[in-house]
């Protein structure tokens, strides 16, 4: 990935294969332990690589039809901004995930937006049921 620092890039590459693999086992080998997600549906951020980890993997399994369309890099080497689209159920939505590295590559921080409204009430909804009674413990 060009401009992406090298450990960045790595773990960037490892992302890109989970995803097109559906299998998403390896992705708390590239989360730091005090990573942040923010939710396109929840004001204050999940914190600590458990949450992000268990929210990744229950999205991935809610999305349809998901693809990556086109990458940004930052100057410094340390982000990315993905831009997806995906299904859930009958709603479709496009999206972009904002993800931060460290120098060692880990995710530090990962944050997702959603539109059109009803595309990310669907959304919610689904992982409102599947993730209702697990993520307050990861709010700070």
């Amino acid at each position: 990935m060009s401009g992406l620092k090298e450990n960045a890039a790595a773990s960037l590459a490892k992302w890109h294969e989970m995803v097109v693999a559906k299998d998403m086992s390896a992705l708390a080998d590239i989360v730091h332990p005090e990573a942040t997600f923010r939710s396109p549906m929840a004001f204050k951020p999940y914190h600590s690589a458990q949450a992000v980890t268990l929210i990744i993997s229950t999205v991935m399994n809610v999305f349809e039809d998901f693809a990556y369309h086109r990458t940004l890099v930052s100057e410094d080497g340390l982000s990315v901004v993905l831009e997806f689209s995906a299904r859930v159920g009958e709603r479709g939505l496009k999206g972009i995930d904002l993800i931060a590295f460290d120098a060692d590559g880990k995710i530090v921080d990962f944050e997702v937006m959603v539109r059109p409204l009803n595309g990310l009430q669907a959304l919610g909804a689904e992982m409102g049921a599947r993730l209702a009674a697990f993520l307050p413990a990861y709010k700070g």
